[in-house]
């Protein structure tokens, strides 16, 4: 786990791999939450038996539910532990290269992008890429924007 506790630590870091975080696997229970919880019920995401026959051979998570859990693998990780709040502004770029199947681990590696100076503070591009075990494609793979405002 790296903290950072000063700008200073957060811009040299720029460009460079923070770390990986351990597998994690993704079960129904998580998907099915999910669906319910912003109204996706697609059947490819929650009906068991259809999906046997599906496509993919079984449910799949919903990508944004891989992109939410981008903020915990991070957590995992790193830690922005400057002064003043700690906003995210965004997301510059988002792709789901693969299927994430249910019953499938994955893991986030995450890498700093560009740190520039803004009037507030600094804004930091950070790089996700969620592997998913034993697949040559990601599940995700996320461009994010973080505001670290002065105190």
């Amino acid at each position: 786990m790296r903290t950072f506790s000063s700008f200073e630590e957060v811009a040299a870091a720029a460009g460079t791999d923070i770390g990986t975080t351990d597998w994690v696997e993704i079960d129904q229970d998580r998907v099915n939450l999910f669906a319910e919880a912003t109204g996706d019920h697609q059947w490819i995401h929650v009906d068991v038996e259809r999906s046997k026959n599906g496509p993919f051979g079984g449910t799949i998570a919903h990508g944004y539910l891989t992109l939410s859990l981008v903020p915990w693998l991070g957590s995992q990780v790193f830690s922005l532990e400057t002064p003043g709040a700690k906003l995210n502004y965004g997301v510059n770029k988002v792709r789901f290269p693969h299927p994430l199947l249910v019953g499938k681990r994955i893991r986030g590696h995450v890498a700093f992008g560009e740190v520039t100076d803004i009037p507030a503070g600094k804004q930091a591009v950070i790089r996700y890429t969620v592997e998913i075990e034993g697949e040559a494609k990601p599940a995700c793979v996320a461009e994010t924007v973080v505001l670290l405002l002065a105190d």
